[in-house]
């Protein structure tokens, strides 16, 4: 039957069934709002903590606080969104520099560098006793970006570019620690020394090795048992 009343046409299903819901789409003012938020609460996470007041997260994005406490009414749901977008940015920095770089060693290097722009050493206090680890979105995302950093690094090592007795957490723990601001400075300034002493590190990632190292590689098993 054609409606004249301009209403969408319900969705039926089989005979003597009631008419399915549509649901209804969120508007793109609503998402870039959320993504707003998101972004905002990322980078004052990464400069203040994870305890920096709602009200200014809101200010930095934009919006309302009405606007934030409608998305995010519990602080635990900002903190699990940003620690899922932090993931995801990280799965495709390591993609495209797999996709795009043609030397290997370069493409673990590049992949260091911008997970050193996303600053992933502010993850571990977010990662307190009350966030939930084991979620499934952030399970799926984790294991994404476990299986590309774990290719950058196999495909360098096969190609003779990347010593051979490290794994795929001694890089990551590297990344993390080198972007954490020491005790007593502030993001900006330690800032201007991350990228500095992160191509110090990776130059001691590159083969030929050039002194034996102590203990057995670190395995991202090794870092779940730890935390």
């Amino acid at each position: 039957m054609i409606r004249t009343d301009g209403e969408a046409p319900e969705d039926r299903g089989a005979a003597g069934e009631a008419p399915a819901r549509r649901v209804p789409r969120p508007r793109a003012d609503a998402l870039r709002n959320r993504e707003r938020l998101v972004a905002a609460a990322r980078e004052m996470f990464v400069e203040f903590g994870c305890a920096v007041p709602y009200d200014e997260i809101a200010r930095r994005a934009g919006v309302g606080n009405a606007t934030l406490y409608r998305n995010f009414p519990e602080r635990p749901e900002l903190v699990h969104e940003v620690v899922l977008s932090i993931l995801g940015r990280l799965v495709e920095r390591a993609e495209r520099a797999a996709a795009e770089e043609g030397d290997t060693f370069a493409a673990v290097s590049r992949f260091a560098h911008e997970a050193a722009d996303e600053r992933v050493g502010a993850l571990c206090p977010m990662l307190d006793g009350t966030f939930d680890k084991d979620h499934p979105d952030l399970v799926v995302e984790r294991e994404r970006l476990e299986e590309a950093v774990e290719g950058l690094v196999r495909r360098a090592q096969a190609a003779g570019r990347l010593r051979a007795d490290i794994a795929v957490a001694d890089l990551m723990i590297g990344v993390s620690q080198l972007t954490r601001p020491l005790p007593g400075s502030g993001c900006e300034d330690f800032a201007p020394f991350v990228h500095r002493h992160l191509q110090i590190f990776l130059d001691g990632l590159e083969a030929p090795a050039r002194s034996a190292l102590e203990g057995a590689p670190a395995t991202l098993g090794d870092l779940r048992r730890d935390a």
